[in-house]
């Protein structure tokens, strides 16, 4: 009999010490802290969890209480916009020789091609965000490339046409041009005062889903296009792990402050929490330009190339299969000239390893690639080449982007 009156008390002390807990609970949902992105319940003390029910903060009190995420949304979130897009595409279906074949016109008539739409019109959907009070619009230039409308849609409700005033793909960068009274504007900050670890938040309209937030950090800097597989273009990214999806491309990347140190614009398809944004430095460059419709030079060279070390030479050469000897020290190797390229009229062969531009040592493929860059179309560079065991100084003039890609 005493043993059960003892597993009673134990029982009613447990039940006690559950509902002490319970009621401890009802704190631990009121106070939220952000940490690596997510929200997560602070874990209420002992003498949170006693306040007596008077001094439980009311909703009002609740919602005074921003972090800096709400502050920074509160400030630019009424410029962001959603980007509405339609383009007409052709099928090309009437030149296929497929339906010239007798056999399948056999079963489908001589008229099936013609029956066939030849164009369809095709939508899409980004974001975007207001710069200036004239109705200068910031996206990606593969959101409204090829567009024959644009639509613009704020934050307030308000629809407003836009016209397309200048777009340039190797930085993947746009400006539109909307007409509106009282429009809001988001401020700018520095993308050179950012550092890995930094807060990142990411506003735009991912997946149809309008006015989204989402929150993490800069993950890296630097982060070269043609490391995440898009060599097509002229960028260094910043990286961060917001959560970054399809829609959000155009949309700005934040900074703690409210200020936009980025533009959201590419994703990994084979990654998960990992986006990429254009660092608005690059953008503030050459977004008046856009404005006017000038179109911006970007210089090259016409190669393929690789960063080459003195380890990796040594592996090659004691291959018995290789084709060729390199030289054993850091630089970049040649491993495609583009015909008709600037790198081709200058006389660089495959194999060549540059090892310096212009007096400034050349290790990776990437510290080539920023010094074309930064150069002028035209301008001379002097290329420190080592070729067959032999140095030779070649000089290139770098062409534009743009020209070759047309041609």
């Amino acid at each position: 009999m005493k043993q059960i009156k003892t597993r009673i008390g134990m029982k009613q002390g447990l039940k006690t010490l559950v509902l002490s807990l319970l009621a401890g609970l009802v704190f631990v949902g009121v106070s939220f802290q952000v940490i690596g992105g997510r929200s997560v319940a602070a874990l209420a003390s002992p003498a949170i969890a006693q306040v007596p029910a008077a001094q439980v903060p009311t909703p009002t009190e609740v919602r005074g209480g921003h972090n800096f995420v709400s502050a920074a949304v509160q400030r630019v979130g009424p410029a962001v916009v959603r980007i509405d897009t339609e383009r007409t595409v052709s099928t090309g279906f009437q030149t296929d020789p497929f339906f010239d074949d007798p056999f399948f016109r056999q079963f489908f008539g001589d008229n099936f091609p013609s029956q066939m739409p030849q164009q369809y019109r095709q939508q899409g959907q980004g974001s975007g965000f207001i710069v200036d009070a004239s109705g200068i619009v910031l996206t990606n230039a593969h959101v409204v490339s090829g567009a024959d409308s644009v639509t613009v849609t704020l934050k307030d409700g308000r629809t407003l046409q836009g016209d397309v005033r200048g777009v340039d793909e190797p930085s993947d960068l746009a400006v539109v041009k909307i007409d509106g009274s009282d429009l809001p504007v988001a401020p700018l900050g520095n993308s050179s005062d950012v550092e890995v670890g930094d807060w990142a938040i990411a506003v735009g309209n991912p997946l149809g889903l309008d006015n989204t937030v989402t929150l993490g950090i800069v993950s890296t800097l630097n982060r070269s296009s043609a490391q995440i597989g898009i060599p097509d273009k002229r960028l260094d990214f910043i990286q961060t792990d917001a959560a970054i999806n399809p829609g959000n491309s155009g949309g700005p990347l934040l900074n703690q402050a409210g200020e936009v140190i980025g533009i959201n614009t590419a994703i990994r398809a084979d990654a998960e929490g990992i986006g990429f944004a254009i660092p608005i430095d690059a953008v503030k460059a050459i977004k008046d330009q856009l404005a006017r419709g000038e179109t911006i030079p970007h210089p090259y060279i016409g190669i393929q190339m690789r960063s080459l070390t003195a380890d990796l030479a040594k592996q090659s050469n004691d291959d018995p299969n290789a084709a060729i000897q390199l030289p054993e020290v850091n630089g970049v190797l040649v491993m495609r000239v583009m015909p008709n390229s600037p790198a081709a009229e200058a006389g660089l062969r495959r194999g060549d390893v540059i090892t310096d531009i212009d007096g400034q040592t050349m290790t990776t493929a990437e510290d080539l690639q920023r010094t074309v860059e930064r150069s002028n179309v035209g301008q001379s560079l002097r290329l420190r080449v080592i070729r067959n065991g032999n140095t030779q100084t070649i000089t290139v003039r770098p062409g534009n982007l743009q020209d070759m890609q047309q041609g």
